[in-house]
């Protein structure tokens, strides 16, 4: 092997040999040193030793990058990193693993320092997606409102307004690991300020966000593990009231009257059924044709607690959604057809056929199809009825509570409602038939429609023909 010793001047006339695919120079000074030169006229300092009798070679950098002597700003030459790597291989160390083990330490640096620049507005869309298949429709659209930055204009009756930002727009920006508990009580406290029932909300929400980044190996550690203690709450919430909003047997007549008097016939069937079957808002709103079924007289409902439930079609709710069937089944205009299927003259696209809606509560104007917000139409109707503060909510808790005017159990009434069974008998030594909740069911809305003023035999029979919807 040749070997010179290696200058500046050298190391830029040396070159490869013709015939071969490279071609080295060995330096005298700093032993294992050498040029590579190739054909395609790539040069290179490379070092080559041996450990444990086995020949290393390790590449050191291009000459273009690496001055034969110590280069600028205290960068070593090649020669002195030469030296080092041999120093390296008389330890015992392989340079090459000793390289691996330290661009290691530099990744994993460089992630720890890429971790703790998490915003909050990074990792909570990463949260509801590992979440949400555990949440209920309403849950995901509180997480999703929350974190709503605002601006956006959208339609207030006759006005347009900006949307307000979310209760936890102000945290978004923020690194993970900037939410300590001080930020975070001083957040709660201009929160609870302006809108105490947001703040709680917020509140709950952001502290089950903490505790999952710090259960998620990934992002564990980035948060104060104090940061939404119980305590904080407790100090800076106000203490919720149970909500009492309620019908009361007196009322029913003058809200059914106001509830009648809705024009759209969707949201009107969609209140009383809501009365009438104890069931929660978004469980009734996302109900299908297909969990109707007209000939036993029964309904499938989708919720939170066991997943789904069946329970009776009484007589009143069956010719409600026997209405609503025969709407949705019934095609529109034709002319109202041609004008939405109506497109440019150079788009020359097949026109949509027009199907009826999967949905038993169903909306044209919402994107999803379904009925969204019935409240506003309730609350008016509670206005002319002079009845206050009556949610939809409400309406669930009047079921459960009018029905012990006709001396229901209680188990039958809360297995309609769809609660979690609370005494080891109702779990374990309660199986009740449809026909036995039935018998109950029809007798709560036989009572509740004959105080509200509806004639409307409990022993009507359903209309002929129907079947459950396809």
């Amino acid at each position: 092997m040749a070997r010179v010793k290696l200058t500046a001047g050298r190391v830029r006339d040396f070159s490869c040999e013709a015939g071969k695919t490279q071609t080295f120079l060995w330096d005298t000074d700093a032993p294992g040193l050498a040029i590579r030169a190739t054909t395609n006229g790539a040069k290179s300092y490379i070092f080559q030793g041996k450990l444990n009798a086995v020949s290393i070679r390790v590449t050191i950098g291009d000459v273009k990058s690496w001055d034969i002597e110590t280069g600028d700003h205290d960068r070593p030459g090649a020669r002195e990193e030469a030296r080092r790597l041999q120093t390296l291989i008389d330890q015992g160390i392989d340079p090459r693993q000793a390289k691996a083990e330290r661009m290691a330490g530099v990744e994993a640096k460089r992630v720890e320092a890429d971790r703790q620049d998490l915003t909050v507005a990074e990792l909570w869309p990463v949260y509801i997606e590992a979440r949400r298949h555990k949440w209920s429709v309403r849950h995901l659209l509180d997480h999703n409102n929350i974190a709503d930055l605002g601006g956006r204009a959208v339609k207030r009756g006759k006005k347009g307004q900006k949307k307000e930002p979310g209760s936890l727009a102000t945290l978004l920006p923020l690194r993970l690991s900037g939410i300590t508990k001080e930020r975070v009580k001083a957040w709660l406290r201009d929160e609870t300020a302006r809108r105490p029932t947001q703040a709680a909300l917020a509140f709950r929400l952001l502290r089950a966000f903490l505790n999952w980044c710090n259960d998620t190996p990934a992002y564990a550690g980035l948060a104060g593990v104090d940061a939404c203690s119980p305590r904080m709450s407790k100090e800076n919430l106000a203490k919720q009231k149970p909500k009492t909003d309620c019908l009361q047997r007196e009322q029913l007549k003058a809200w059914f009257a106001a509830v009648g008097k809705i024009k759209n016939p969707t949201i009107a069937n969609y209140l009383q059924a809501l009365l009438l079957t104890g069931a929660r808002r978004e469980e009734l709103a996302w109900m299908k044709w297909t969990d109707v079924d007209f000939k036993w007289n029964s309904l499938t409902i989708h919720d939170k607690v066991e997943g789904e439930r069946v329970i009776p079609l009484t007589p009143y709710v069956h010719s409600l959604l026997s209405e609503l069937h025969r709407i949705n089944n019934t095609p529109p205009k034709l002319k109202e057809i041609k004008a939405k299927a109506k497109k440019p003259a150079e788009k020359k696209e097949p026109q949509p056929k027009w199907k009826p809606s999967e949905w038993v509560f169903s909306s044209r104007a919402a994107a999803s199809g379904r009925l969204q917000e019935p409240s506003i139409q309730h609350r008016k109707a509670c206005a002319v009825a002079g009845i206050d503060g009556m949610t939809l909510h409400g309406l669930r808790r009047s079921f459960g509570t009018l029905a012990e005017w006709v001396e229901c159990p209680t188990g039958v009434a809360a297995q309609i409602m769809g609660h979690k069974p609370s005494a080891t008998a109702e779990k374990h030594y309660r199986q009740r038939p449809l026909d036995l909740l039935r018998a109950w069911h029809t007798k709560i809305e036989a009572w509740i429609l004959e105080e509200a003023g509806i004639k409307i035999s409990a022993e009507e029979k359903p209309a002929k023909g129907l079947r459950r919807a396809k």
